[in-house]
């Protein structure tokens, strides 16, 4: 299968990190978005955490008015953030584990655990004309899963590839290839993310049948030293095998 241009979304949660642990109206999240959009974003991800540790309520709201793009809303299998995403409406919601106590998302979802509260959220988020995305292994048993319940998109957690040295990836790699084949079989969109930089993503990009990747901590981690739009040019470069 000849991949398309792999969709590159890029996540601003760590715009707002920066914000919060000072307290400050800076930076402006409504301004990352538009600079991302112009480096050539196909879609902006956000985690509203039950913490708020960074991404505020006040934060999606606003950001719903001003993407252009798509918008993904990672958000956590509660009723009030059902409750949230309903009124944003934001393009897609990706389903997180989430634990208050984690430095970042540690892992996919235990969706075989959670069959029928998944189940009602894919089915309540598709009423208001939102794409649900569960966020999860490459485990052909939980996408199955996922095929089972309805949703339409997966993401595939790319944590352990990520922080594997590359000399030790190729498994992991294999079953993440393996993986997406598998969904793609069941008529599902395959997405993934976590962990990914310009070093190690150009292997995840040319997976067959690949449609996007989100990566954030990355691309911010650049910005600091090119600029946001010079992170995202780069990582696009990174996606698409163009040597630097």
């Amino acid at each position: 299968m000849q991949n398309k241009q792999v969709r590159l979304g890029v996540n601003l949660d760590h715009v707002t990190t920066l914000r919060q642990v000072r307290g400050t109206p800076y930076p402006d999240l409504q301004e990352a978005i538009r600079i991302s959009e112009t480096a050539g974003a196909h879609g902006i991800t956000m985690h509203l955490r039950e913490d708020r540790r960074h991404i505020q309520d006040a934060d999606v709201y606003a950001s719903r008015q001003v993407i252009q793009s798509s918008m993904n809303l990672e958000m956590a299998a509660t009723a009030e953030m059902q409750s949230i995403a309903i009124k944003v409406k934001p393009d897609y919601c990706c389903i997180v584990p989430e634990r208050r106590e984690e430095l970042t998302t540690e892992g996919g979802l235990d969706v075989l655990g959670h069959l029928s509260r998944m189940r009602d959220l894919v089915i309540a988020l598709s009423e208001h004309d939102i794409q649900v995305s569960l966020f999860i292994e490459a485990n052909p048993l939980v996408i199955d899963a996922a095929a089972e319940i309805g949703a339409p998109i997966i993401e595939l957690h790319t944590g352990h590839y990520a922080d594997l040295p590359e000399e030790q990836r190729g498994a992991e790699l294999q079953r993440i290839q393996d993986a997406t084949q598998h969904a793609l079989e069941l008529g599902l969109v395959v997405n993934a993310g976590h962990g990914l930089n310009v070093s190690n993503v150009r292997d995840i990009a040319v997976i067959p049948g690949m449609n996007e990747l989100n990566i954030g901590h990355s691309i911010i981690a650049d910005a600091l030293f090119m600029g946001l739009e010079g992170a995202i040019l780069r990582m696009r470069a990174a996606m698409d095998g163009v040597a630097e």
